[in-house]
């Protein structure tokens, strides 16, 4: 088989026979969503769901699909296909009793009070008043966090360690409209920087912060610098989860090829924009257009294949790192005789993440990772080793649909996964074509173990 056809099989394959074989119902739970972002099932069997365009916060009542806004944040900004309201995370003691009962959002908005433009990102914090079922009472954590046009990613969630996590993005830098940006993945700041709080090199990284938004004293000295940056390297992180014994993992976007999903450690680089996937040379070639020698970059047309010669490229073999941590598994990575421009991208745009609980329903998929596509209509599921350090197998495809999944939850037991679906873009049908006539936009839909 050739490596097109194999990629073809691997990306839009899902056979009847194994559609069959897994005893799921499909139910559509709720419409008329604008663009939900993130997805979680709450401590009262609702659904809290950010809308991206929205700007609120949505509860959905599982029986009837009935919707009621918990927030309006007439603060977001949102004029571009990935900023808005973003990640959210519902703090452990929210309705427990506990006094903590908190709902953390992290969205974009325009800092510039004047008529300029000037898109940054903060986290807020909002209580929860149960009796009139709305979010009052906010607290900005952490403000003027880089959020550009491409590549946000403002993924957030709770951690084991009572700390806040956050994926940002690289802004899209060094790529299509934002192809002559300096990418920062790689950089990291100054004590300088960090004590004037200046943000600019948190592009690329993963944060840790304490619950009032300040630096963890525990986090990983960088350069001899301590911040909010817990990991840097990163392209797109788009999905965040934590499994069994506390275990962070990230399902990230790839150039062409090499989505990754990550098992995420402290103080950890992952490669990008140096290193796509695995280092191994192949295909992806790091080419810096902020770097053109002699012909300015903006006179240029950008080409995601073809670079001009003042461009600098730069194979990953050429870069090392003692703390570089490889992806425990690609979406996909393919040989170097691969032509993505005549073959297409490699890639499933992974959206949300999600690990399925080890004592979960559905026999045999504990400890599974459940990554989401965005351009496929599936999500694939990854059965960890038994330590959760490794993948023990390739990745399996599930539920597919015409419909770009965005973000996951898993009710308690483990019989109901809900996912979340943009509203509007593109997947695949059945038969693999490319659609912009998605089957549920703007919807949660459930699939149900029924044995």
């Amino acid at each position: 088989m050739t490596t097109r056809a194999v990629l073809l099989f691997l990306v839009l394959s899902l056979s009847l026979a194994g559609m069959q074989s897994e005893p799921f119902t499909f139910k559509v739970v709720a419409t008329g969503l604008l663009n939900p972002w993130e997805v979680a099932y709450g401590p009262d069997a609702n659904l809290w769901v950010t809308e991206r365009t929205g700007k609120k916060i949505t509860r959905v009542n599982i029986a009837d699909g009935s919707k009621s806004t918990a927030a309006t944040i007439d603060e977001v900004f949102q004029n571009h296909g990935q900023d808005g309201l973003l990640g959210m995370a519902l703090h452990p003691g929210l309705l427990r009793g506990s006094g903590n009962d908190y709902v953390y959002v992290a969205y974009t908005y325009d800092a510039d009070p004047g008529p300029e433009l000037n898109r940054r990102g903060k986290i807020r914090r909002y209580s929860y008043d149960a009796a009139s079922q709305t979010l009052r009472n906010s607290l900005d954590l952490i403000s003027n966090l880089p959020a550009g046009t491409d590549h946000l990613a403002f993924r957030l969630a709770f951690g084991p360690d009572q700390k806040l996590y956050l994926s940002i993005g690289d802004q899209g830098a060094n790529w299509l409209q934002n192809y002559c940006n300096v990418n920062r993945a790689q950089e990291l700041p100054t004590a300088a920087e960090v004590q004037a709080w200046d943000w600019t090199k948190y592009q690329g990284k993963m944060l840790r912060l304490n619950l009032d938004g300040t630096i963890p004293s525990d986090n990983p000295m960088l350069s001899g610098v301590r911040s909010h940056i817990y990991t840097y390297g990163h392209r797109n992180p788009q999905g965040l989860a934590f499994g069994s014994g506390g275990r962070l993992y990230s399902s990230e976007h790839g150039p062409d090829t090499d989505d990754e999903f990550n098992l995420i450690e402290s103080g950890k680089n992952y490669g990008w924009p140096r290193v796509a996937g695995y280092n191994d040379d192949r295909v992806y070639v790091f080419a810096s257009w902020a770097e053109s020698s002699g012909v300015p970059c903006a006179s240029m047309p950008f080409h995601q294949t073809v670079i001009p010669p003042s461009v600098p490229q730069r194979k990953e073999s050429t870069w090392s790192s003692p703390d570089f941590k490889a992806p425990l598994k690609t979406f996909f990575t393919v040989a170097n005789d691969y032509d993505i421009q005549a073959q297409g991208s490699a890639t499933i745009a992974p959206g949300g993440l999600e690990i399925y609980p080890a004592n979960g329903a559905v026999p045999g998929w504990g400890d599974s990772a459940l990554v989401l596509s965005l351009k496929s209509g599936l999500v694939y599921r990854v059965k960890l080793g038994a330590n959760g350090l490794a993948a023990a197998d390739d990745p399996t495809q599930h539920f597919k649909t015409t419909n770009r999944y965005r973000d996951i939850a898993i009710d308690p037991t483990g019989r109901t996964i809900y996912l979340a679906t943009d509203s509007q873009g593109s997947s695949t049908d059945a038969s693999g074509r490319t659609s912009r006539t998605l089957a549920n936009p703007g919807s949660i839909v459930a699939f149900s173990y029924q044995p």
